[in-house]
C-alpha cells in the first residue's frame, strides 16, 4: 500500500540532499511532487533531475524555482501546485543555508540572508500552504525541517539556531492555529545529517569521528533517514499528530556522555 497515494506534495529545497531523498521517497509511496530549488543554474539542473528520477519511477513532478529568502516564492509553489495538479496535500519546507561563521563579526549580510532564507520565506511559504489548504477544506499536512539546533547551541551557528527554534515554535503555534481547519503542522529535527550544507565542516577527519562517536547509533545520518519520517507525517497514519516534534538524530541529543 503506498501511504501518499494521489497526494500533491510540495518540497523546497528539494533538488539535493534532505530534499531530493524525502522527494523520491514521496514519489515511491504515490504522491505527484512539485520540487523548489533556488532557481539559479545549479539548482535548476539539479531540480530536473530530481523531476527525471521521478518519472522514471512513472510518478508525475514539476520543478519550480524560487529564492527561499523571497516573500513571495510560497505563492509561486503554491500556484505552480494548482495549475498542474488541482490541489496542495502535504508542503514540506526543507530549504535552508547555514553559513558557519563566528558570532561576535557576524556580517549584518550572513545574519539577514540566513534568517530570511531559513525563517522568513518560510512564514510565509506555510502560510500560502495553509491557505490553500483551508480553501480546499479538506485539511492537509505541513512539515517543517527544523533541527537539533533549535534545542542546542553551536558558536559557529548563532545566526542558525535561531530560525531553526524558529520553525519548530512556528509548527507548534501553526497546530494551535490550524487545527480548525484539520491542518496538521509538525517538525522534524534532524541531527548531523551528511548534506553539501555541512560538507566543508565534516572533512576534518578529527570532527567527523567525533561527530559519529557522539551518536547512539555511531554513525552520522544520510538524507534517507529522513525520508521515512517525512512520510509518515505527510500520511494518513499520523492523522492525530499534530504540534509534535520529531528528533531524527541518532540519538545524538540524548548521548550525554
Amino acid at each position: 500500500m503506498m501511504l501518499l497515494k494521489d497526494k500533491v506534495v510540495i518540497i523546497t529545497g528539494a533538488s539535493r540532499g534532505i530534499g531530493r531523498a524525502v522527494a523520491l521517497e514521496c514519489a515511491r509511496q504515490g504522491a505527484k511532487l512539485v520540487i523548489g530549488h533556488s532557481g539559479r543554474a545549479s539548482g535548476l539542473a539539479a531540480a530536473k533531475n530530481v523531476v527525471s528520477e521521478i518519472q522514471d519511477l512513472d510518478k508525475q513532478a514539476i520543478e519550480v524555482g524560487g529564492d527561499a529568502a523571497d516573500l513571495d516564492t510560497g505563492d509561486r509553489l503554491i500556484d505552480a501546485a494548482v495549475s498542474t495538479f488541482g490541489k496542495v496535500d502535504v508542503f514540506v519546507n526543507n530549504a535552508g543555508i547555514c553559513p558557519f561563521h563566528s558570532f561576535l563579526d557576524m556580517p549584518k549580510e550572513v545574519y539577514m540572508q540566513t534568517v530570511n532564507t531559513n525563517l522568513n520565506g518560510a512564514y510565509f511559504a506555510v502560510q500560502a500552504a495553509a491557505n490553500q489548504m483551508k480553501k480546499q477544506g479538506k485539511g492537509g499536512s505541513i512539515i517543517a525541517i527544523s533541527s537539533i539546533s533549535a534545542l542546542v547551541g553551536g558558536a559557529m551557528q548563532t545566526h542558525y539556531t535561531p530560525t531553526k527554534a524558529g520553525l519548530l515554535s512556528l509548527m507548534q503555534s501553526c497546530a494551535v492555529a490550524l487545527g480548525p481547519y484539520n491542518i496538521r503542522c509538525n517538525a522534524v529535527l534532524p541531527g548531523t545529517i551528511a548534506t553539501d550544507i555541512n560538507k566543508e565542516d565534516l572533512s576534518d577527519p578529527d570532527k567527523l569521528a567525533y561527530m559519529r562517536s557522539r551518536t547512539c547509533l555511531g554513525r552520522l545520518g544520510e538524507p534517507d533517514d529522513l525520508a521515512g519520517p517525512v512520510v509518515f507525517l505527510a500520511s494518513d497514519m499520523a492523522r492525530y499528530v499534530t504540534g509534535a516534534s520529531l528528533l531524527v538524530d541518532g540519538g545524538l541529543f540524548v548521548n550525554l556522555q
